[in-house]
């Protein structure tokens, strides 16, 4: 019924994200899965110096996929610091290599520096280049933080839309899904606005302008974007029906049977008619398919 966008996983139980548990492995978040519906995951590797103490190679992702090839598809992460750590690194060299490989997409990238930023930009060129859609996390601060920085507004983000407009961006994190609406204060872009949905905000905007902007639902900012206004939530989803992909994040797993509030939300807009059986499928699975050629 669903495919999740966004996971994690590892094959061995890593050391502990701060207070909280390692990765899932791929039995823990089957056994999720099987209790949700969800048929398959698209694992993002953790290769990024700046967040998880768990580390995880993209061979490592690839493995659990040969493992499990129904129900794992892989990313590949591509620092952009990677090779030479100059603004013309070959990184299609190893876009190309991974995409050989089966991986479908880049991500999650959360290396803390601008959109805007030389390197930033040159992974943007070559993700174009190579037609992998990637995937990102914003950052509220260019400092002890993980994540691409962007300021209030996402100016970056939006010249960086303009700058590849073939390059399919899958937007995730609290600062990206707190634009819903406009911001209350700046430290609300960290945070999960629970202010129903008066006056759009510049997410909205910015995907009516720019049809390369797809957004990544997991986590609690994707699942509070929606939920924070029922009733625009539907207006949304049915806008935006065909970039919008569903996903969980789940870093620490929960029990198996425990539920998860963004399958609950969307199964219930479904069965209220807030939403069309057409709209939910593309959300739920379908965009996925098409987008990463999961049927080929």
């Amino acid at each position: 019924m669903f495919i999740d966008i966004h996971c994690h996983v590892c094959r061995k139980l890593g050391p502990p994200r701060g207070t909280q548990q390692a990765f899932a492995t791929p039995d823990q978040l089957l056994a999720i899965y099987d209790h949700l519906g969800v048929e398959r995951g698209i694992i993002l590797p953790t290769a990024q110096i700046e967040c998880h103490t768990q580390f995880q190679s993209n061979e490592e992702a690839l493995e659990i996929c040969e493992q499990y090839p129904d129900r794992f598809t892989p990313f590949c992460y591509i620092d952009p610091r990677a090779i030479s750590n100059s603004v013309d690194a070959p990184l299609g060299d190893l876009m190309r290599h991974y995409k050989a490989k089966g991986c479908r997409g880049i991500g999650e990238i959360c290396a803390n520096l601008p959109f805007l930023h030389p390197l930033m930009q040159n992974l943007f060129h070559h993700a174009e280049a190579t037609e992998l859609p990637l995937t990102f996390h914003i950052a509220t601060r260019f400092d002890h933080d993980y994540g691409i920085y962007d300021d209030p507004g996402l100016p970056q983000l939006e010249m960086s839309l303009r700058q590849f407009p073939k390059l399919k961006f899958l937007g995730h994190s609290q600062p990206f899904w707190a634009e819903m609406a406009p911001l209350d204060t700046v430290a609300s872009r960290s945070g999960y606005p629970k202010t129903p949905v008066k006056e759009e905000g510049t997410l909205p905007k910015l995907m009516r302008k720019y049809g390369n902007l797809h957004g990544d639902l997991s986590a609690g900012s994707g699942c509070n974007a929606l939920t924070r206004d029922p009733d625009y939530a539907a207006q949304f989803l049915t806008e935006f029906q065909d970039r919008l992909l569903f996903g969980m994040d789940i870093c620490t797993p929960p029990p198996a049977t425990a539920p998860y509030p963004l399958v609950d939300f969307l199964l219930d807009l479904r069965k209220r008619k807030k939403i069309s059986e057409a709209v939910f499928q593309k959300v739920a699975r379908e965009n996925a398919v098409r987008l990463l050629g999961l049927n080929k």
